[in-house]
């Protein structure tokens, strides 16, 4: 259990970035384990949820924005295709670019899973008291502007 600061006490920024680091990657693994796959490892499900959510995408920008090395994205991919849940397109244009996408399956997969972990949140909430949930709604927009942030960090 991760130590709370004392009432009144002001927290160093070193213990707040390690409560803050330890309470993002436990809640990332909780809601990740709403949902499992035998077929399926969390870091492809994360290529397709991406893929869904923003469209067809350059296996580069895939690569990237995952910070997968395109030897590894490449077998995530076939993993994808052979289970029918993204295709692989090359570019009409350039043949050298090649486009990933979500099928109808990989986009039903997706919100299956969205669903899950959705409702996963939603029943933790209700175990929150209202002042409580009225915090948590405050510090969301804070915490999407320091995702943001760590996103700028990698350019």
């Amino acid at each position: 259990m991760t130590p709370q600061p004392q009432t009144g006490t002001i927290e160093t920024d070193a213990e707040l970035v390690e409560r803050l680091r330890t309470v993002l990657v436990r809640g990332s693994r909780r809601l990740r384990l709403t949902y499992t796959d035998e077929n399926l490892s969390p870091t492809q499900l994360e290529v397709l949820a991406m893929v869904v959510r923003r469209g067809p995408m350059r296996l580069s920008e895939v690569a990237e924005d995952e910070g997968i090395n395109p030897t590894m994205l490449s077998r995530i991919v076939a993993k994808l295709e052979d289970a029918d849940l993204a295709r692989r397109t090359s570019d009409p244009l350039d043949g050298r670019v090649v486009h990933l996408s979500a099928t109808t399956e990989g986009r039903a997969l997706h919100d299956v899973i969205r669903r899950r972990r959705n409702e996963a949140l939603r029943s933790a909430l209700e175990n929150l008291s209202t002042g409580e949930r009225r915090d948590l709604a405050s510090a969301v927009s804070v915490l999407e502007s320091l995702v943001e942030s760590l996103n700028e960090l990698r350019r």
